[in-house]
């Protein structure tokens, strides 16, 4: 359901009252004595969103969609069937093994729902968990523990949201990602690179044995790869449905996995059973003519509501895409959005999260007129209601990917969904990689000055999560588009360019997508510096912005926009050029 932030038979139907009201002056009629004032012809009324629509990372997964939608199957429905092959034929992002963030648009309530399938921390966690010998252990030495997995969260999470909006029967989903598991798929070039790389989770003794033919000779692109462990696992959730990954032989399999050295982690077979997702109310703000919905915390999606709150007290982003100070202002309304989600935002069963103090009108107006005078790093603010929390020491890599499915009915699902870095833990069981998501902790519990970080380890906890699928409605709350990305932290600057590329600057959603990425937090900014036209970087250069390489994972937007075009309304479509994935309807 929606946050009490915003309801369609709430404030969205208060905004749209809003702007009938701004009109009259327009639509007086007189009183005899003058002419009549003409009322302005109404503009045309968008017909409603429907499917069948799929964007998402890979063709054969959005194949699998398609598939489910074709038999009359929800948003949900087809959800379930391309994440089980996601899990797959891209397990260097998401699977089985890993968690999610989820947004429905119910189509006939107006409704939109938030799930949270984020991992936890087993009961044995301590704040300590990645310390050894009385130090935080280095990154890469915590990823590739048992200490790094949580309790997998996507397939509880898939099952809640099937329970209350699918049609058809769970056991129906999972026949494409099964056959394609024993049948083999071809290795894409995207997945051969990972395949490839020389260290980390790829070189694994359990990624050596699954990507390593029998001639000795790893799989390229091109190759058939089978999977029949995999094959085997989705047959077994698709007869015993969701809880049969958490108790049995599947949750045995993870917790023996996680049990093995180096440095085995505490996960138990009881922590697989006592998993639960959530069921969240979304959050959801007006922008500018539209309604922007995203999970709550432990997710992120609050920062990109601050920076589109900031965005509306900054006319300067206005500029378009061959602006630069559009960018420029882009760019510090980031940093000033990643100051405060870095000090603020964490599990909200554990710290208190001033989701309404960052998005309060003056807080966010006050916090925008600080963009211009920035010159290095920004320092969180203090939002109402916010206890003062000191940076944490959180890194965070990704492995993830994104969604988008809508159905015949105009029900829509916006779905982020990751294992945390390249292949995980580089943990196999099952058929499937398991997360390395507890790094995604700060590995500091304290800093020197003794403030408690807000991102620490506790036990059941979920970590904090950059993860932010956006749903987009207008002002009466019928469904316009969704969209989101992979990206570890950057996931904030994707999503933010997309819908002001889109929204405001008015382009196609492939041109939006397709734009250069620039990631400001701290005091650096990381850049798609080849996008830039040289105008572009002149201006940020004047501005005193030093482009570099782009270091954290590129983006992977995926998304649809409901639009008017030459031939009507339909879905305006698009997939990232930056990685496989594809936009189909039919």
């Amino acid at each position: 359901m929606i946050s009490t932030l915003s309801t369609p038979k709430g404030p969205l139907a208060a905004l749209a009252l809003a702007a009938l009201v701004g009109l009259g002056g327009c639509q007086a009629l007189g009183d005899g004595s003058e002419p009549a004032i003409q009322v302005p012809a109404a503009a045309p009324v968008a017909p409603r969103a429907v499917g069948p629509f799929v964007s998402a990372a890979n063709p054969l997964a959005v194949e699998a969609g398609m598939q489910v939608l074709r038999k009359g199957g929800s948003a949900v429905d087809a959800a379930v069937a391309i994440q089980a092959v996601l899990g797959l034929v891209e397990p260097q992002s998401s699977g089985l093994g890993g968690g999610a963030f989820m947004m429905v648009f119910d189509a006939a309530s107006g409704e939109v729902t938030a799930y949270d399938g984020r991992e936890t921390a087993p009961a044995a966690a301590t704040p300590e968990l990645f310390y050894e010998d009385g130090r935080p252990l280095g990154f890469m030495d915590a990823v590739l523990s048992g200490r790094s997995t949580g309790v997998p969260g996507v397939v509880a999470m898939l099952g809640m949201a099937h329970g209350a909006h699918g049609k058809l029967a769970w056991s129906e989903l999972f026949g494409e990602a099964e056959r394609l598991g024993r049948e083999g798929f071809i290795v894409s070039p995207r997945l051969a690179g990972m395949i490839a790389l020389e260290r980390g989770q790829a070189r694994t003794r359990w990624a050596e044995a699954y990507f390593t033919k029998p001639d000795g000779r790893r799989y390229v692109a091109g190759d058939v790869l089978r999977n029949p462990a995999y094959a085997d696992t989705v047959a077994a959730i698709a007869q015993g449905g969701a809880q049969a990954f958490y108790t049995g032989p599947i949750a045995e399999g993870i917790v023996s996995t996680v049990g093995e050295a180096p440095r085995p982690g505490g996960l138990t077979t009881a922590d697989m059973a006592a998993y639960r997702p959530i069921e969240r109310g979304a959050l959801c703000r007006p922008y500018r003519i539209h309604v922007i919905c995203v999970p709550p915390p432990p997710s992120s999606g609050v920062a990109i509501l601050q920076l589109l709150a900031m965005a509306e007290h900054t006319p300067t982003i206005l500029g378009g895409a061959e602006d630069a100070a559009a960018w420029t202002s882009f760019s510090q309304l980031q940093r000033l959005m990643y100051a405060d989600r870095d000090r603020y935002v964490g599990d909200p069963a554990f710290v208190g999260v001033p989701v309404q103090g960052l998005l309060d009108e003056d807080y966010v107006a006050g916090r925008a007129a600080l963009a211009s005078g920035l010159t290095g790093a920004a320092e969180a603010g203090t939002p109402p209601g916010g206890v003062f929390r000191a940076p944490d020491a959180t890194n965070e890599p990704a492995g993830t990917s994104h969604f988008v499915v809508v159905d015949a009915e105009g029900n829509a699902v916006s779905m982020t969904t990751t294992v945390e870095s390249v292949f995980g833990s580089g943990r196999i069981s099952g058929g499937f990689f398991l997360n390395n998501q507890l790094t995604d902790f700060s590995f500091q519990p304290l800093r020197p000055d003794g403030g408690a970080a807000a991102n620490a380890v506790a036990a059941g906890k979920r970590p904090r999560s950059s993860m932010a699928p956006v749903i987009i409605l207008d002002q009466d709350g019928h469904l316009v588009g969704a969209l989101g990305s992979p990206g570890g932290t950057s996931i904030l600057a994707y999503n933010a360019k997309a819908i002001i590329a889109a929204l405001d600057w008015g382009l196609p959603l492939q041109a939006a997508f397709d734009l250069p990425n620039l990631v400001a937090r701290g005091g650096g900014f990381g850049a798609d510096t080849d996008r830039f036209s040289p105008a572009v970087r002149q201006g940020l250069a004047e501005a005193g912005i030093t482009l570099r390489p782009n270091a954290s994972e590129n983006s992977g937007l995926h998304g649809g926009i409901w639009r008017q075009g030459q031939d009507g309304w339909s879905w305006d479509g698009a997939a990232d050029d930056r990685r496989e994935g594809v936009a189909r309807t039919f």
